[in-house]
């Protein structure tokens, strides 16, 4: 095998460890999303854990992540603002990505 494949290989192999890396991230941001929005709703922790799988799921409805703020501003209703939940999205993003991280090493 060439060098040229040998470095082919591992920039696919990069390139599917960071897609993984960042499909898990989002998922776990969307969870953490859920968990933020059911304590606004005043959930049990057993709720809570059920609706932020709710949440996680809503993602596959369509591409990006707008599916999930419909999702979660129409079961808040007046208890935040679709900007709310987009910002509380970009600050659980990190959390969610330093959490992986952790765990990976």
């Amino acid at each position: 095998m060439s060098t040229f494949d040998n470095r082919e290989q591992a920039f696919e192999a990069k390139y599917a460890h960071d897609e993984e890396m960042q499909f898990r991230a989002v998922a776990r941001r969307n969870k953490m999303l859920g968990l933020w929005a059911a304590g606004l709703m005043g959930k049990t922790p057993e709720e809570a854990a059920t609706y932020a799988m709710t949440v996680v799921s809503a993602d596959f409805e369509e591409a990006g992540h707008e599916d999930v703020v419909r999702k979660v501003k129409a079961d808040l209703g007046d208890k935040a603002t679709e900007d709310e939940i987009r910002v509380k999205m970009v600050e659980l993003l990190p959390v969610a990505k330093a959490e992986i991280m952790t765990e990976q090493n």
